[in-house]
């Protein structure tokens, strides 16, 4: 039998650490410990089908308070953490940077101080424990900045070619850095963060940096959910300055599996990129959301006539692409959806959930235009 073990996750109430809780609940043995600060985009209520699991707890705490961290530490003595916690709009860092640099930065150095002395009292306490201990950072494709820029920068032995448009390089886990906006910038420093604890203090750390995620509970401030639900309303359906922004898709259940697996299999000091094969101009995707909300929920005029080009956001990357060949090679991770196929649940999901996201756009998120301010 597998061992059973405890996973601490951070931001567990958030898009992905929600979808990361619900699949270890669902079709594993392991025990959660969720901790979320709760802030705009944490909600408890994405998270209803595990309420009540005797192998689920939830604590709300700020992973920036390091008496907080080393006391969640020393009660749940966790096996594995999984540090999902994060400011992650861009538009919001643009409009105000500084709870990016709190959250993303101090946040992760004091939680990789905390999980380091309490490694620490595991190596003379319980070796076998620290032996098989984890700290899984999860970080984002943007930190390679805008990939056809970045390509200037790299030697050409280096780019790995897109097989199916082999003109375009993709992101391998050796892409140099180039961060972008406040956000990715905020999410490099803390992936030299995990990297410096790991080569000085031997922490046993693994880094997987993953592409745009869509699917389930989604706070409508990013462009998929939005696009649903301002599709739905009869409003606009804002596209930043022509759509010609590429960006690749992975669906949040097979991001959660992935994460999963790099927890418990990946190497110590690697990084896995996990991407979901899904290259699409943003209005192909809204194009696209238009076409099968007409087909679900058909209308006399066509759902594309909303669509309204806006201003363009100060410096937009013009396009990531991911290499996930290495964590296919090494343990075995495929996506199961494509993006056809996942975004057809995704919208079907909005439709048949409406309450979910009438409560959110009631409360924190109106569907304001954000990231104008610069």
């Amino acid at each position: 039998m597998t061992q059973t073990k405890t996973f601490l996750i951070t931001g567990g109430a958030g898009f992905i650490g929600s979808a990361v809780v619900r699949e270890l609940i669902k079709n594993t043995a392991h025990t959660v410990v969720n901790v979320d600060k709760l802030t705009y985009a944490g909600n408890l209520e994405s998270l209803a089908s595990v309420e009540g699991d005797n192998r689920y707890r939830f604590v709300q705490a700020d992973i920036c308070n390091a008496e907080a961290m080393s006391a969640i530490f020393s009660e749940h003595q966790p096996d594995i953490i999984m540090h999902l916690a994060a400011e992650s709009h861009v538009d919001r860092s643009i409009d105000g940077p500084a709870a990016f640099m709190e959250t993303n930065i101090i946040g992760t150095y004091t939680l990789l101080e905390a999980a380091r002395s309490y490694w620490k009292t595991l190596q003379t306490n319980n070796p076998g424990k620290a032996n098989n201990f984890r700290f899984h950072h999860i970080s984002t494709d943007e930190v390679y900045g805008d990939l056809a820029e970045n390509v200037g920068r790299i030697e050409q032995s280096e780019i790995r070619q897109d097989p199916q448009q082999p003109n375009l390089p993709l992101f391998t886990e050796q892409t140099p850095y180039a961060p972008s906006s406040p956000y990715s910038a905020s999410k490099a420093s803390s992936d030299h963060l995990v990297r410096a604890w790991q080569r000085t203090y031997g922490l046993p750390t693994v880094i997987t940096n993953c592409s745009n995620n869509y699917g389930p509970y989604h706070f409508p401030e990013k462009l998929i959910p939005l696009v649903i639900l301002n599709a739905l309303a009869g409003k606009p359906l804002p596209v930043y300055g022509d759509g010609s922004q590429i960006r690749d898709w992975l669906y949040v259940e097979d991001h959660a599996r992935a994460l999963i697996l790099v927890a418990q299999k990946g190497g110590i000091a690697e990084t896995y990129n996990i991407g979901g094969h899904n290259e699409k101009k943003n209005l192909e995707v809204v194009e696209t959301i238009c076409d099968v909300l007409q087909d679900l929920v058909p209308k006399e005029t066509s759902y594309r006539d909303q669509i309204t080009f806006v201003k363009d956001r100060p410096g937009h990357d013009l396009r990531y692409a991911i290499d996930a060949s290495k964590i296919e090679k090494d343990l075995g991770w495929k996506p199961e959806e494509t993006f056809e196929t996942g975004l057809r649940k995704t919208v079907q999901w909005y439709l048949d959930n409406k309450t979910w996201w009438q409560r959110v756009q009631d409360g924190s998120y109106q569907g304001q235009r954000l990231g104008v301010n610069a």
